[in-house]
């Protein structure tokens, strides 16, 4: 291995160190800042322990300039009293910032750390909120320029995938008759199942279908009366888990884009899975709800 080689392979090491260090220091800095408060906390406490005698000192003497000075004594001028009280004050000053220094230098790093992790994570929220809201835009344009093309129906196709399956209908008066049924195949990336894993859930099929349409109704009437709804919110209360997109996701209310309606998909037709929720054959449904997309950036 020739020297270049090996200053090569130094130099991609040290980089990728470097990089890994900036990857993960705000954790560093808020672990600085943490231990560095507490080494402050201890730092000043061991200080206070030892400013009584530093006072003590500085007090015995005064007091001992003062009644030299009383005295009267011919070689202890006013000039002289002066002189030596005004060096207490500097010595019991400097023996103080001895002793508080380095407690002030360590809690101050320690704020500036903490400060700087939060500044670094800051930065990183909003640039992560940038790019996804610049990923939904470009993505609905896309959903756009489609529905112009192939019209909604189709879209709708491409965007979830869809299968077709044939299933008996009864009628009043030609018997029962053959009907094509489409299903999504894949859900959008926000659904949540409502089942026994929901802390909200019960084994009724009414009351969870009851529940379901008043946590709807209420989330639309704070839609209106505060303008925005994140997806967590609903997520909690309908018991179930939290996502990350669900903090900057959501609805909001507008007068350009969206429906301003909060759909949790409870009366999708075109689903077997829905219509048997609906009829009370089933407690358990998958919901997917129609965000508007990334919401953060607008409120």
């Amino acid at each position: 291995m020739n020297l270049k080689a090996i200053s090569n392979f130094v130099t991609s090491k040290a980089g990728r160190q470097i990089l890994q260090a900036q990857k993960h220091s705000p954790t560093i800095m808020f672990a600085a800042g943490v231990v560095g408060v507490v080494t402050t906390v201890v730092l000043s406490s061991r200080a206070t322990l030892k400013l009584e005698g530093a006072l003590d000192e500085a007090q015995s003497m005064l007091y001992k300039a003062e009644k030299l000075h009383e005295s009267g004594h011919e070689d202890y001028s006013d000039n002289d009293y002066r002189s030596d009280v005004a060096l207490i004050y500097v010595r019991a000053a400097t023996k103080i910032v001895k002793l508080y220094g380095p407690s002030f230098i360590v809690g101050t790093l320690s704020i500036a750390s903490l400060t700087g992790s939060h500044v670094v994570l800051t930065r990183r929220n909003a640039g992560l909120v940038a790019a996804y809201a610049a990923l939904e835009r470009g993505f609905s344009d896309y959903r756009q320029r489609v529905l112009e093309e192939v019209g909604p129906e189709k879209e709708l196709e491409f965007r979830h995938g869809v299968q077709e399956r044939e299933v008996l209908v009864e009628t009043d008066n030609e018997g029962p008759q053959v009907k094509t049924m489409k299903t999504a195949k894949t859900p959008s990336i926000y659904a949540r199942f409502f089942d026994e894993t929901a802390l909200n859930w019960k084994r009724e099929p009414m009351y969870n279908q009851v529940f379901l349409r008043a946590q709807q109704c209420y989330f639309n009437d704070l839609l209106h009366s505060r303008g925005h709804v994140f997806l967590n919110e609903v997520y909690d209360a309908l018991g179930l888990e939290r996502s990350r997109a669900g903090a900057v996701v959501g609805w909001v209310v507008s007068k350009d884009q969206g429906d301003n309606f909060i759909d949790f998909g409870i009366f999708d037709g075109d689903r077997q899975a829905v219509r048997d929720f609906v009829n009370g054959n089933e407690g358990s449904i998958l919901l997917d709800f129609n965000v508007d997309g990334v919401i953060y950036d607008q409120i």
